[in-house]
């Protein structure tokens, strides 16, 4: 049997997902914004209220251990402008994505994007897939928009396994 490639990516996206969402269900409001060390990145409000994320524009050395806030924040970031480009929408900037909060609102803005995620995938045809991807990289005629599904089904598997250490360790270090 033979699938076409969206249906492969799909099918990726879909196995990232649900090791995601198995950590992400279980997270409690608590586990968000824990600093397991001293040297961390997390969320903080801003004057207006808003939670913005700590940055950097050159990584930092030694890499501050991000928080699960921090993890949530980043992938709503690059996968709000991951869509962005996607629908043809101009990519808003980095500090335009603000951070819902802990629990129950940054779950319910992750599903919504994981829904249109699978929304613009069901729309993809082999040829959008071949079309040249100007996102997450600079323009490379290499880089397909295949090549961006397929990044953010690697991304994505990433900031789940570091999200779902982070519970664990919380776990083993308040029992």
């Amino acid at each position: 049997m033979s699938s076409s490639r969206r249906d492969l990516l799909r099918w990726q996206f879909d196995l990232t997902w649900s090791l995601f969402d198995y950590h992400l269900q279980r997270l409690t409001p608590a586990q968000f914004r824990w600093e397991p060390v001293a040297h961390c990145w997390t969320v903080r409000r801003d004057a207006a209220g808003r939670w913005v994320p700590d940055w950097a524009d050159t990584e930092p050395d030694p890499v501050p251990v991000p928080t699960v806030a921090w993890l949530t924040w980043h992938i709503g970031w690059w996968w709000s402008v991951a869509l962005d480009h996607l629908q043809g929408r101009p990519p808003r900037e980095r500090t335009e994505i603000h951070w819902p909060g802990d629990g129950t609102p940054t779950i319910e803005w992750l599903d919504e994007l994981r829904t249109q995620w699978h929304d613009v995938l069901n729309r993809l045809t082999d040829a959008d897939l071949d079309q040249v991807a100007p996102f997450p990289w600079p323009y490379d005629p290499e880089h397909t928009v295949a090549h961006l599904l397929a990044w953010v089904n690697a991304e994505l598997m990433k900031n789940a396994a570091e999200i779902g250490q982070l519970r664990l360790l919380h776990q083993a270090d308040s029992a």
